[in-house]
């Protein structure tokens, strides 16, 4: 570390505020772990790190300054300004900020660096470890087309389409000609919806071909595309996976994420409504064949598309914690996070075979966003903010009244988790849950959320990943 990247960092507090209860675990080889990320993920490790006996520190932004991450991690270090470049994705300034708290673990979270394997490499050069996958299981599975590649060897069923990118576009055109239109063109690296276009026909494809190109490169640095047919009407269908340094890899059940706008996840259950013993058993067990191809360590996920028909294929893994996690904790009664932090710390996981799925699970992401404005972001104060209750609801949430939305970074401001004895009761949760959350001073997505709980096609159980845009237009209105 240079010393002009420890000048960067910005210590302003001196006190640590160690844990007052003692932990529930014995402790484990870590003495101190800092979060390099923010918001509720942060919060949610802090408390597993607490209960695991562990220290912590917080990384904040000038913009995250009143963050409650930041209140109860046992030391903070501020790392640059609010832009995200100019501190949650300087990695520099991560380390500098573990090594002047003497932070021997780093757990990503979810976003900004957990799926970034040249972050994973520099905490091993620094003498860090980092709570997730290695650098080099990182890598492959963020190239979407490598991780094509891995997964057709194993025989993991994948969606048609070309082996790699393809950068030409009369070679791009001639591909999708001979499987059928529609397509879609995706983006090798990266993801959140960023860098992927559908083509309806051969006119329409030079042009998305192009865009998908520009956008990818602008988002990843990475202008790689590759093409694949397009699903009509698919389920968006992922497998929990954990693994650890001992070989062992299970999966702990699906969550089905098909309630989606403009690719990112609004809505998670499980056990899929769409799921049975049998097609759970045939999926589950290529998800953890997939997983065991790259020796897998840590909290994954692979996300698969469920065809109408039954079929299956593999779309992505994610290499980090997912946003939706809390979902298999409350169906299985895993705790995730201490899980990474375990095998991390090089502990063989406590269950070696997936769990017993109890009952019903359902999240809703709750967002400063308008619904109704086509999820245009609502930044600001929040004057009141009174959270839902009862017995099998949670809420992971790091805003309070008088907390400031800021702009800077994603929306979600708290997630609501139900569990029912069935999916009816857990229906019946969900919409008390967000009729009693009331949040004043920003436009939030409670609302919309509520008329989704109610709409006919959500209450069977019969959506797919395009149903906002199709059958559920009406919510909008």
């Amino acid at each position: 570390m240079t010393d002009a990247g420890r000048a960067d960092i910005r210590h302003p507090s001196s006190v640590i505020r160690r844990p007052s209860s003692i932990p529930f675990d014995p402790p484990l080889v870590f003495n101190k772990v800092l979060i390099a990320n923010r918001g509720e993920i942060a919060l949610r490790v802090i408390r597993a790190c607490r209960e695991l006996g562990i220290l912590t520190v917080a990384v904040y932004s000038e913009a995250d300054r009143e963050s409650l991450h930041v209140r109860f991690a046992d030391d903070d270090v501020c790392i640059g300004p609010a832009p995200a470049r100019e501190s949650y994705l300087k990695i520099s300034r991560l380390i500098a900020a573990a090594e002047i708290t003497g932070a021997d673990a780093i757990h990503p979270g979810y976003g900004f660096l957990a799926e970034n394997a040249e972050f994973a490499e520099t905490c091993a050069a620094s003498g860090i470890a980092f709570i997730g996958p290695t650098p080099e299981q990182i890598r492959v599975m963020g190239n979407k087309a490598a991780a094509r590649a891995k997964m057709i060897e194993v025989g993991v069923p994948v969606i048609p389409g070309t082996p790699g990118p393809v950068e030409e576009v009369d070679e791009a055109l001639a591909f999708a000609v001979s499987i059928g239109f529609p397509v879609i063109i995706k983006a090798s690296a990266g993801g959140g919806g960023k860098g992927m276009r559908v083509a309806g026909d051969a006119e329409e494809f030079a042009r998305s071909f192009q865009m998908a190109r520009t956008e990818a490169l602008a988002a990843f640095g990475n202008g790689d595309v590759y093409v694949e047919k397009y699903l009509q009407r698919p389920r968006h269908i992922e497998f929990q996976i954990l693994g650890d340094t001992h070989g062992n890899v299970i999966h702990l059940g699906e969550r089905d994420c098909s309630v989606q706008r403009r690719h990112q996840k609004l809505i998670e259950e499980a056990p899929s409504p769409a799921m049975t013993p049998a097609l759970r058993e045939r999926m589950g067990e290529a998800a953890v064949r997939g997983a065991k191809s790259i020796n897998y360590v840590g909290a994954g996920t692979v996300e698969m598309l469920l065809d109408t028909d039954g079929s299956f294929y593999f779309m992505e893994m994610n290499t980090r914690i997912q946003v939706e996690h809390p979902v298999t904790e409350m169906l299985t009664g895993v705790d995730l996070v201490k899980e990474q932090i375990r095998v991390a710390a090089g502990e063989p996981m406590r269950e070696k075979e997936t769990p017993q799925l109890r009952g019903h699970v359902i999240e809703c992401r709750v967002n400063a966003e308008d619904p109704f404005k086509n999820f245009q972001p609502s930044p600001g104060k929040i004057e009141v903010f009174h959270l839902p209750g009862g017995n099998g609801v949670r809420t992971d949430t790091h805003a309070y009244a008088g907390y400031t939305v800021p702009p800077f970074y994603d929306s979600m401001i708290a997630k609501i988790i139900v569990h029912g004895a069935d999916r009816a009761e857990a229906l019946a949760k969900m919409r008390l849950a967000l009729d009693t959350f009331i949040v004043q001073g920003v436009t939030t997505t409670i609302p919309f959320l509520s008329k989704v709980m109610s709409h006919p096609d959500f209450v069977r159980g019969d959506v797919h990943t395009r149903f906002l845009d199709t059958e559920g237009k009406d919510l909008f209105e």
